[in-house]
């Protein structure tokens, strides 16, 4: 941090955020310097001072009813955004070139950056281990309790972060996929249809990329499959989500529907590691054809005994039908093992039980009404 603060001020690197890679550490460093340097003062009277108690409380006290769990909290909530703007800045030769002088430098002991930047992350969760172990040695009741309920306060604050970050590094990833996913018209995806161009525009505004915004949505699983046409294979890639299935087809192209190009987009670690290598390769997942919602989703097995008739290997097809029970759209898909295709059919299955468990739960909720009240 301090190299390339020195850089900036020298006009190098003026467009690197500080920021956004080393988040509020200057604050975080003073504050834990300053915990650390206390907590040996205490240590080091009591030694000099032999039979003299070591007052522990009014320290512990300062710091954690004080900024030091808050100031950790902000520096951990910025931590997968940094890594993610790290990854991105790691691409460009200048920023690499400090970045290796800088991990050369002895005080860094080997250690990379994002080894370096997840420190502060571990020593919060260490906090509650040095309460407990002061806990255990601690001889007055009054200090005892005290330090217990400062240790649950400690372990609550962990808690609510992990939450905050889990919901963090799920929007992050969501907008990732909506720089990557993209969603063709419906007169581009199917020819059936026609559309004059005086009626596109009013289409266009009803975007469709706006399904993935909602940060409540949860990707279940995903990955590569082959996709068997009338006349040909296609990899698809599929997005399972817990209300919906997304099938696209990988398309190594420059983005046409409004976004921006694949060189400027940076990779999220949240993703997986073959979606982010397509990324990289410059491929975007263009949709194939409407989201099946999982309570219209059939998914049925392929029996081994076909394989030698049809060819189809660790096959399972997805059907997809309406609100009136009808079949609007099949596929036949291929997974690369046996092991790959159990899994995603596993994962199918247990998405459709809880997407209808939870639903039959909200319609129950919503018929169960009050009781009328005997005045009316």
């Amino acid at each position: 941090m301090n190299t390339l603060k020195c850089l900036q001020s020298n006009g190098f690197l003026l467009d690197v955020d500080l920021w956004r890679l080393f988040a509020n550490l200057e604050e975080l460093n003073k504050l834990s310097l300053g915990f650390l340097k206390s907590f040996f003062v205490t240590v080091k009277e009591h030694i000099s001072k032999s039979g003299s108690p070591m007052d522990f409380s009014s320290i512990l006290r300062k710091f954690f009813q004080g900024d030091l769990c808050q100031t950790h909290q902000i520096y951990c909530l910025n931590y997968t955004s940094a890594v993610f703007y790290l990854e991105n800045l790691r691409q460009r030769e200048d920023f690499g070139i400090y970045l290796k002088w800088c991990e050369q430098n002895e005080q860094c002991k080997r250690l990379h950056l994002p080894e370096l930047l997840v420190a502060p992350l571990h020593r919060l969760t260490r906090y509650p281990l040095l309460l407990n172990n002061i806990w255990k040695r601690s001889t007055d009741e009054t200090e005892k309790g005290f330090i217990w309920s400062l240790k649950e306060k400690v372990e609550k604050s962990i808690r609510d972060l992990e939450g905050k970050v889990k919901w963090l590094d799920n929007f992050q990833k969501f907008r990732q996929l909506q720089e990557v996913i993209i969603w063709p018209q419906v007169w581009d995806r199917d020819k059936r249809f026609f559309v004059p161009e005086y009626l596109k525009q009013s289409l266009r505004e009803n975007s469709s990329e706006n399904i993935l915004s909602s940060a409540n949505r949860l990707l279940l699983h995903e990955g590569r499959l082959t996709l068997a046409e009338s006349t040909r294979l296609l990899d698809v890639y599929l997005f399972l989500f817990d209300d919906f299935l997304l099938i696209t087809k990988i398309k190594r192209i420059k983005k046409k529907y409004g976004g921006s190009d694949t060189g400027l987009i940076p990779v999220s670690p949240s993703l997986t590691p073959e979606l982010q290598s397509f990324i990289r390769e410059g491929a975007f997942c263009i949709v194939l054809d409407q989201p099946i919602p999982l309570d219209r989703l059939i998914l049925k097995n392929v029996d081994p005994v076909h394989v030698t008739v049809f060819s189809l290997r660790n096959a399972f097809l997805i059907q997809h039908e309406n609100r009136y029970r009808q079949c609007i759209a099949v596929f036949l898909l291929q997974a690369q093992t046996e092991t790959a295709k159990k899994t995603w059919i596993s994962q199918i299955e247990t998405a459709i039980s809880n997407y209808t468990t939870q639903h039959e739960t909200k319609k129950s909720t919503a018929f169960c009404f009050p009781a009328e009240s005997s005045e009316i």
